[in-house]
């Protein structure tokens, strides 16, 4: 019996395993790539995937190999995801951005991602696997950002393993335990956006706070480059060169 995981039905795990047959676990791995590698992949359901493809794997060995197999097969996808994200951020990125000064893709927020992997590093990069729409722009950003490639390539490796092989992985281990199951493949979503809230709701306030703090320094500053005061033109000699009639 098929139980359908998702809150979108067209984008059901289960169905989308299933539907594919023989090519499931191809089918698996591209999606995976997209979600981290094509700006378009954060609509994809890669967590509640990843878990379910785990726990296919050991009630029905769906994809018809042992799930070590799976689980790398799956981390080489998302590897590769980042991998081309990131070429797309470093080569077409800046054109992209530079156009735009407000919003989502403007380079003030390119700047304040940049400042982000400068001072979090591999944790950022790693970390960002695990929050879905951060995973599909975090790879394009760092692009843009020029992050070093080499390290960038080393974290986006160790991301790739935790998490694409990780969550499969962790989705096999529950298959071991029927009623627990059972009850992640009813409620995989429910359970995955309340941890998705979780994760997000500090960043967000810091984002918010780090935002607010921006834009009092930004007025703060033009307030400072202001005209100048009546004082500093009765002072300017060029005032006693005039006439009465030109002041």
């Amino acid at each position: 019996m098929i139980h359908h995981a998702a809150l979108i039905p067209w984008l059901d795990p289960n169905a989308i395993i299933h539907g594919a047959g023989p090519w499931a676990l191809l089918v698996v791995c591209g999606i995976i790539f997209a979600e981290t590698g094509l700006l378009v992949g954060f609509l994809l359901p890669g967590d509640t995937l990843l878990v379910i493809s785990g726990l296919l794997t050991n009630t029905s060995l769906v994809f018809g190999v042992d799930i070590w197999w799976v689980g790398l097969a799956i981390a080489v996808g998302a590897f590769l995801g980042g991998e081309v994200g990131y070429l797309i951020g470093h080569k077409f990125g800046p054109s992209i951005f530079e156009r735009k000064e407000t919003g989502l893709f403007s380079m003030e927020n390119v700047r304040r991602t940049n400042k982000f992997f400068e001072r979090f590093g591999a944790l950022a990069v790693i970390l960002a696997r695990f929050v879905p729409i951060v995973r599909t722009f975090a790879p394009v950003a760092a692009g843009v950002g020029h992050m070093n490639y080499k390290k960038y390539s080393i974290y986006n490796a160790i991301g790739a393993l935790l998490w694409g092989a990780g969550l499969t992985y962790f989705g096999f281990l529950i298959g071991y335990i029927p009623p627990v199951a059972d009850f992640v493949q009813k409620y995989i979503d429910v359970i995955l956006i309340g941890a998705v809230v979780v994760t997000l709701v500090p960043t967000l306030y810091h984002y918010i706070r780090s935002t607010r703090k921006a834009k009092k320094a930004a007025l703060e500053k033009a307030a400072d480059v202001a005209l100048p005061t009546d004082a500093e033109v009765s002072l300017d000699p060029a005032v006693f060169d005039k006439k009465p009639s030109e002041l």
